[in-house]
């Protein structure tokens, strides 16, 4: 009786979610903000879990495949280079990305602080990107991680369909959402009105597939993915996407972090009258007030920001929605135009939002999307980014942050359509399937 009340439990928790839900990562997070002075809290504790729908399955190794995987306790693939920030005195701590592969270490490029000076409208920033890509765990192994963010490797078996398209092209592949109930709060462990849950990121950079054929692939083969793939007739196709990543929260402020700003922002004027970042003479009045429920852009950093030619001259600030200074900003699509991105400095990401999330009908925007019959491995990041307007001095109070997200291939959802028919919660549980379903077991 109670393997039967459990049973139900676990449908109803997968219920739409048909790649992944990680539920409860409970953070205590240590959090050095890009402003200053920022207190240092360490992590306690946090969890993740990771559950499927029939028809695709979830692993840490490349050979254990199931609906239901607690990440951080399963057994992963060997010379791994995951990171849980579970050690003493260890923490998230405010870096920035927009997304960026780099395809000869297959890591996601991000940055951190390198220098950080008050000025009269904000401070001038200088960062310097993360050293995930040039060490490895072992010499043939995986590149290390760098410090102060979540890092690991995810590996997902769709077994939608039987063709294996060997070709990078996403109109072979299938639409993926991110459900509505998905959602970053201050846990129960936290303290709430701070604002440190409002700067979290997730991101999701697929790094390369394999068909999911039986025995057509080895687990080495399918562990050692590499964003660029093993050349034309090889069994992997590298993929190395920038990163889909998702910005809960997008419509959520607390007033601190909006006096904050207030007190600390001005605008900053065009051209070489407003070029010298540590000039009083280059500022003029506050900026324009926040408001509390509306979505404000992120210039997110691009390249690391130096000491070269004007590369000194950046403030926090810098982008039209804040201090009004476009010298150093550029839209995400200009960013892509660039022949040479290497003189960008900030880029006003598209981050998939939780007001994009909360679209209703067909109208619902698509977050990502992965190829039948095949093996992706996903590199997942999470970490607080510190161009995030709510990233104030005074966040990490906040203490600790709930993550809790899936995804679906239903765009619809029974409130889009009014539905008053059956239960739709028909999906068997994995002893069930072991039990009776055989033929859909990996």
């Amino acid at each position: 009786m109670e393997n039967r009340k459990n049973s139900k439990h676990n449908k109803k928790m997968r219920k739409l979610i048909l790649l992944c839900l990680l539920c409860g990562i409970i953070l205590t997070v240590s959090t050095y903000a890009w402003f200053i002075g920022m207190k240092t809290v360490n992590v306690e504790k946090f969890d993740i879990n990771i559950a499927t729908t029939e028809g695709l399955y979830l692993s840490m190794n490349g050979k254990d495949w199931s609906y239901n995987l607690d990440a951080i306790n399963a057994e992963a693939y060997k010379d791994n280079a995951n990171v849980w920030l579970q050690g003493e005195k260890e923490g998230l701590i405010p870096m920035s990305s927009i997304g960026d592969m780099d395809n000869a270490s297959s890591r996601m490029k991000l940055f951190e602080k390198g220098s950080l000076t008050a000025v009269p409208g904000g401070a001038r920033l200088m960062a310097s990107r993360v050293d995930n890509y040039t060490n490895r765990v072992k010499e043939n192994g995986e590149f290390t991680e760098g410090d102060g963010y979540v890092a690991f490797d995810l590996f997902i078996k769709n077994m939608s369909g039987t063709e294996y398209y060997v070709e990078d092209n996403i109109l072979n592949e299938e639409d993926i959402y991110l459900t509505v109930n998905s959602a970053v709060k201050v846990s129960k462990n936290g303290v709430e009105n701070s604002g440190i849950e409002n700067s979290v990121r997730v991101a999701f950079a697929q790094i390369g597939r394999v068909t999911a054929e039986d025995g057509a692939t080895t687990v080495d083969e399918i562990t050692n993915i590499k964003c660029a793939g093993d050349g034309e007739g090889g069994k992997v196709t590298g993929l190395c996407r920038s990163a889909q990543i998702w910005e809960p929260n997008d419509t959520k402020h607390v007033s601190n972090a909006a006096k904050y700003y207030q007190t600390s922002c001005k605008q900053r004027k065009a051209g070489d009258d407003g070029k010298d970042v540590t000039s009083s003479g280059s500022y003029t009045d506050a900026c324009d007030t926040l408001t509390l429920t509306n979505s404000y852009p992120t210039y997110a950093i691009a390249n690391t920001i130096g000491t070269g030619k004007d590369s000194n001259n950046v403030n926090i600030y810098d982008g039209e929605a804040f201090n009004g200074y476009t010298a150093n900003s550029m839209s995400y699509e200009e960013y892509n135009a660039l022949e040479d991105k290497s003189s960008a400095k900030l880029v006003d990401f598209p981050y998939f939002t939780d007001t994009q999330k909360m679209i209703t009908g067909t109208a619902r925007p698509k977050f990502m999307s992965l190829a039948p019959n095949s093996i992706t491995k996903v590199r997942v990041y999470v970490w607080i980014e510190g161009q995030d307007i709510d990233n104030y001095d005074f966040a990490s109070l906040g203490h600790e942050v709930s993550i809790n997200f899936g995804f679906t291939k239903e765009q619809l959802t029974e409130d889009d359509v009014d539905y008053t028919g059956p239960s739709t919660d028909i999906t068997p549980t994995p002893e069930e399937e072991s039990a009776g379903k055989t033929e859909h077991q990996a």
